[in-house]
């Protein structure tokens, strides 16, 4: 009988079981989340990492490892700001009150 590999849900959804996955995948998901914004507004600005690259005067896999969910490099706030615009966009930064386990 042939074992079915799990679906990517199935393996998330086990794999957030350990508290210490859960606690890197809760400190990454802001990265993540960032990274999934800068698409999402690159392609609704109808422009390429290519298009982006030369707006900011750099190379495409500069504006490809900025937006790579396969790297936790984060960029400095110059560079946020300066691709938000490059896409039409103004960078907004908000802090959030957390429940804090002690």
């Amino acid at each position: 009988m042939k074992t079915l590999r799990p679906t990517y849900q199935n393996f998330k959804t086990e794999a957030l079981n350990d508290p210490e996955i859960r606690s890197e995948y809760e400190a990454l998901k802001p990265i993540f989340e960032l990274k999934k914004q800068m698409i999402k507004a690159r392609l609704e600005a109808n422009l390429s990492q290519e298009d982006v690259a030369k707006i900011l005067h750099t190379q495409k896999s500069n504006i490809s490892r900025l937006e790579s969910l396969n790297s936790t490099h984060f960029p400095n706030f110059g560079t946020l700001i300066n691709y938000a615009k490059a896409v039409g966009l103004q960078l907004e930064v908000n802090l959030k009150k957390v429940s804090v386990a002690r």
